[in-house]
């Protein structure tokens, strides 16, 4: 008879606050052996913060290293991790990696996942920073027939001046030294003096103001802007 492998929980932890872990990441983090998690090249891991009360001394933990740096992380980074997670699931242990936010928006678990195919994984989904941002802010997303637009602050202004165009509402998100540029994109448009700016929106630093009141330094790389297109300032809708 075979081995048991081991399986993998990508549990979504949320955006910062505790209280907003489900049950069903706590129940299955509480199960496993091994915790994994993304951490910094210096500093603690956002993501085990967040759980870190229930983190038993008897779990080990793994703090997979990605460089916080412009771009994204070269593959090999991602490589040497998913070949840390396999050895654990080959030799039958069940792993739980600890995704902030939702494991499958805009997460470094993406990356994993697709280099860990062949193994039994569950994604137990999370509170996204998009919805408590808008949260945070009591700015409706979007409703009825209405769209709605994610986009990166790293597009180019044309890009972003587009998507605004094709939306009823928006979200731009990873803020951070792309501030000057979105500030920029949304004056042109006249939708700058509509825009909602929320950084750490479930923690007690959180930040919730007027897009145009912040200035370009002071916007974290994890920040978002809130737009509605009937926000805009030249009269157009």
């Amino acid at each position: 008879m075979a081995a048991r492998r081991g399986r993998l929980y990508a549990l979504g932890v949320g955006p910062g606050d505790p209280e907003l872990l489900t049950l069903k990441a706590l129940r299955l983090l509480r199960a496993v052996p091994v915790v994994a998690y993304p951490a910094p090249e210096h500093g603690d891991s956002f993501a085990r913060s967040i759980v870190a009360a229930w983190i038993e001394d008897h779990q080990r933990e793994i703090a997979i290293c990605i460089p916080m740096r412009p771009g994204s992380p070269p593959a090999e980074v991602y490589d040497a991790a998913a070949e840390q997670l396999a050895a654990e699931l080959e030799s039958g242990c069940d792993v739980a990696l600890l995704c902030q936010g939702d494991p499958l928006f805009y997460g470094s678990f993406i990356n994993l996942f697709t280099r860990l195919a062949a193994h039994w994984i569950e994604i137990v989904p999370g509170v996204s920073s998009l919805t408590a941002c808008a949260a945070a802010a009591a700015v409706p997303l979007v409703s009825r027939n209405g769209t709605l637009a994610v986009i990166p602050a790293t597009s180019d202004e044309d890009q972003i001046a587009a998507r605004l165009a094709a939306c009823d509402s928006a979200a731009i998100i990873k803020l951070g030294r792309q501030m000057v540029k979105v500030q920029r994109v949304l004056r042109r448009l006249g939708l700058l003096d509509g825009a909602v700016y929320v950084e750490h929106a479930t923690l007690p630093t959180r930040r919730v103001a007027p897009l145009a009141s912040i200035e370009p330094d002071q916007a974290p790389y994890f920040s978002m802007a809130l737009i509605t297109m009937s926000g805009r300032s030249d009269g157009r809708s």
